[in-house]
């Protein structure tokens, strides 16, 4: 690893306690509608709403699926596997509310400020930077609502560019934008392919937030492919943000 010069960063699970404000937002919404979602325990329905979503959000991310197409392709297979039918505009109305008590739900992960503050001062002059996939209204909405705007020197959602994580090219465009080479850069994420390995790929430096790494059904999700392919590429693991300013100073 050269001199840090920039620690660029993913948001959602990383910074961003994204999966904690999606159970919490479906749980509520179920709570405020009627009766008709009871074919499911709470407990299995919060796990397909979250399965529906990494479904369906690859899909926009892969051109499938438009961003709102997403959304109701969501809310409908949802629905059906309560047996209630949607239309179009019923799930664009179901998820919208769902939506309000996501929103609400919005947090960071309790390291990530004292991350970035540890890290500017272990490291005088460093300089961070976010890359996310998704659309750049929407992650920018979330940056404002929790407190993370004028953190970053830039802020790259792959909407605006057509390519996603972990293509090279959206690593090579944050390092760019800096100003640094590759070697210079730091990648933060809690995806092993799409953020660490992707990152180390391009010629970063790739840490891999194993936030669920005591866990031995997350360890087994794993694949075997995935570990031997980060190895070689040198990626570096941390299971709490508060291990990254020592391990970078």
């Amino acid at each position: 690893m050269s001199a840090v010069q920039v620690v660029l960063f993913d948001l959602d699970d990383t910074l961003f306690a994204h999966r904690a404000a999606v159970s919490d937002g479906i749980l509520m919404h179920l709570d405020a509608v009627d009766g008709a979602y009871e074919a499911l325990s709470r407990p299995d329905s919060a796990a397909l709403w979250d399965a529906l979503e990494e479904e369906h959000y690859h899909s926009y991310l892969a051109g499938r699926l438009d961003f709102h197409g997403q959304r109701r392709a969501r809310a409908r297979d949802f629905a059906t596997a309560h047996g209630v039918a949607l239309d179009d505009a019923a799930a664009t109305t179901w998820f919208d509310d769902y939506f309000l008590q996501y929103r609400a739900s919005w947090r960071l992960h309790t390291d990530a400020l004292p991350c970035l503050d540890e890290l500017a001062r272990r490291l005088p002059g460093v300089r961070f930077g976010l890359i996310t996939n998704g659309d750049p209204v929407f992650q920018g909405d979330k940056i404002r609502r929790v407190g993370l705007e004028g953190r970053f020197e830039h802020v790259i959602a792959s909407g605006s560019l057509g390519f996603t994580k972990p293509d090279a090219r959206i690593f090579a465009h944050a390092c760019a934008l800096s100003g640094v080479a590759a070697d210079a850069a730091v990648y933060v994420g809690d995806r092993l392919r799409t953020d660490a390995i992707g990152a180390a790929a391009a010629g970063l430096t790739g840490i891999w937030l194993d936030r669920e790494g005591a866990s031995a059904a997350a360890a087994a999700a794993v694949p075997e492919a995935d570990r031997a392919e980060a190895a070689r590429l040198g990626v570096l693991r941390i299971q709490t943000l508060a291990e990254l300013p020592p391990l970078l100073a």
